[in-house]
């Protein structure tokens, strides 16, 4: 095994704070989800990550089946964050895929592949509940 990437960040303040990267290329503020605050929350950051590293996977996924991703290719990630009664706090998630100029059926393939690829999907299986869907 090797590590191919590490990234570092350190947080304050939890989801009214500051979160930043040891390069300093990240430098954002949090707030909770649905407040007024001027900054982002870790469930839009969750979703821009993993829709990232899944558009990768795709990319894995269809040069295994010998073909190119579209140009245009998208995922439109919503990460949604639960309370229940029993359970308390939880995620999911859904990633809707866009493929254009494939057929369906491919496109779904392409998408089911780089669900098991995806080193996101791998770290949320069996933990959260994630669709993930060609459109």
């Amino acid at each position: 095994m090797s590590i191919l990437y590490t990234g570092k960040t350190f947080t304050t303040g939890g989801r009214n704070g500051q979160s930043r990267s040891d390069d300093n290329r990240l430098d954002i503020k949090l707030s909770v989800p649905g407040s007024n605050g001027a900054g982002t929350n870790p469930e839009q950051l969750f979703a821009a990550g993993w829709s990232a590293c899944f558009i990768g996977a795709m990319g894995h996924a269809a040069k295994e089946k010998g073909i190119a991703l579209p140009a245009d290719v998208s995922v439109a990630a919503e990460v949604d964050l639960g309370n229940d009664a029993e359970e308390g706090f939880f995620l999911q998630a859904r990633l809707n895929v866009s493929l254009p100029g494939l057929d369906r059926d491919l496109a779904q393939s392409i998408v089911d592949r780089a669900h098991q690829l995806c080193p996101y999907s791998k770290a949320t299986r069996g933990n959260i509940k994630a669709v993930v869907t060609a459109l």
